[in-house]
């Protein structure tokens, strides 16, 4: 595959995921214009930083769930702590569900924060899988090919 071609896939797959809604071009668009020579995988090492920090959060979140009394304001903390991660990256999906979560928290709606948690994890999963066939693209070109070369530039 050349260089041409390999750069159209990306940008298919990338639009795909915008039009999809898992992410938000602008932003998305502005952590790849920060990739340059020197760190050509810096939207890979963000989004990786990204699903770590998010599982540390969601530890805390579901410890939070289950205690007694719960507390809503807590919650509602560390949903804003990952909301403001995923807004970081663009994942719009996963962004909507910490929305409908801290609504709940807001109304004290237990019931509405276990499911929401739910839904933003299947979100969260979702988004996973699809970068990593969005970032496994340039390496599987790259090791079918042989040829090194950069792809976002």
């Amino acid at each position: 595959m050349d260089r041409n071609q390999l750069r159209r896939q990306v940008a298919h797959m990338r639009s795909s995921l915008i039009e999809q809604h898992y992410l938000d071009q602008q932003q998305f668009v502005q952590l790849e214009d920060l990739e340059d020579d020197s760190n050509p995988n810096f939207v890979e090492e963000i989004v990786t930083l990204f699903y770590k920090d998010s599982s540390r959060l969601f530890q805390k979140i579901d410890q939070a769930l289950h205690s007694v009394p719960m507390d809503f304001a807590k919650l509602d903390d560390y949903m804003h702590q990952f909301k403001g991660s995923s807004s970081s990256i663009g994942a719009i999906k996963v962004k909507n569900e910490c929305t409908q979560f801290k609504e709940f928290c807001l109304a004290g709606n237990a019931e509405g924060c276990f499911r929401a948690f739910q839904r933003v994890k299947h979100e969260h999963e979702a988004l996973k899988r699809q970068l990593e066939t969005y970032f496994q693209v340039p390496l599987d070109t790259f090791f079918l090919s042989g040829q090194l070369y950069a792809v976002f530039d």
